[in-house]
């Protein structure tokens, strides 16, 4: 059998197309027979065998990231896991992050899911691969087991979709609102949407937060108020002043604007025009 001869070059090119390590590069091209391309399909699989090994590890650092497309009518937000924040902050981890973004804003369908759901789907930046294997080739360069945990997706074709991303990207929101989308709309719905990041809110109208959880609440308080000894009479009124005071605290439409809580945010959507309407937003936060 005739030896091939792999050069400092060779290792260096390979490194460069796959990012694997420089021990891993010179067998993979011993194997291959000095093959590029049977090199880097060899590395690959070895990348996706490692990171399937990885997978029943703790993946719960990560981030969020968003896109919005360039008319503003749709947007998508991702939430992207690895084990450390170190990896979190990597070139690798926040690019494969940005592009499984944009690939669910160009092929996904509008609502929340489990990233899993995408797994089996083609890749939008090469069909040959399906999502689940790109993110297996990321986690197998970078040593750490990933998981593409959900995705959300907003179209709003008679307005706008806006969205905030904090500073250290853990938190993300995306805002759809019906009306004209002019410079006004544009404006407000980035600052509802900051809105949101802080206050957390749980729907846009009181009618918006579940029957369940109302129930809860309203357990809560009657069991308050028979602990404090309020007088039979006035226990019911005094939890309805609850249940409201609940409701206005976690109904987006009803909360103190962050910026200047003289106001709340519906006044300020309307101050912003009155044919403006918050129709849905959706909140991701690392790991929450």
């Amino acid at each position: 059998m005739t030896s091939v001869t792999i050069t400092a070059k060779d290792v260096a090119e390979l490194r460069a197309r796959t990012g694997a390590g420089i021990l891993d590069c010179r067998k993979a091209l011993e194997e291959a027979g000095g093959d590029m391309d049977k090199a880097s399909e060899l590395l690959r699989a070895k990348g996706i065998a490692k990171a399937e090994k990885r997978a029943g590890r703790s993946a719960t650092q990560g981030v969020v990231v968003v896109e919005i497309a360039p008319d503003a009518r749709s947007g998508a937000m991702v939430e992207l896991n690895c084990e450390t924040d170190f990896v979190a902050r990597t070139a690798d981890f926040q690019s494969l992050a940005r592009e499984v973004a944009r690939h669910v804003l160009a092929k996904a369908p509008a609502g929340i899911a489990d990233g899993s759901t995408l797994d089996d789907a083609p890749w939008s930046g090469d069909p040959s691969k399906t999502v689940g294997q790109v993110v297996k080739e990321i986690s197998g360069k970078t040593g750490e087991a990933m998981a593409f945990r959900r995705y959300a997706k907003l179209v709003q074709p008679d307005g706008v979709v806006g969205q905030y991303l904090h500073h250290n990207g853990m938190v993300g929101v995306l805002v759809a609102m019906s009306g004209p989308g002019d410079d006004a709309a544009n404006a407000v719905v980035r600052d509802v949407a900051l809105h949101i990041a802080s206050a957390d809110p749980i729907g846009v109208r009181p009618e918006d937060i579940p029957g369940e959880l109302l129930d809860r609440e309203r357990r809560i308080a009657e069991e308050q108020v028979t602990q404090e000894g309020k007088p039979e009479q006035i226990r019911g009124k005094i939890v309805e002043g609850k249940l409201r005071k609940f409701v206005a605290e976690r109904t987006l439409l009803e909360q103190p604007f962050v910026r200047d809580d003289t106001v709340t945010v519906g006044q300020l959507v309307t101050r912003a025009g009155k044919d403006l309407s918050v129709t849905r937003f959706i909140r991701f936060q690392v790991g929450a």
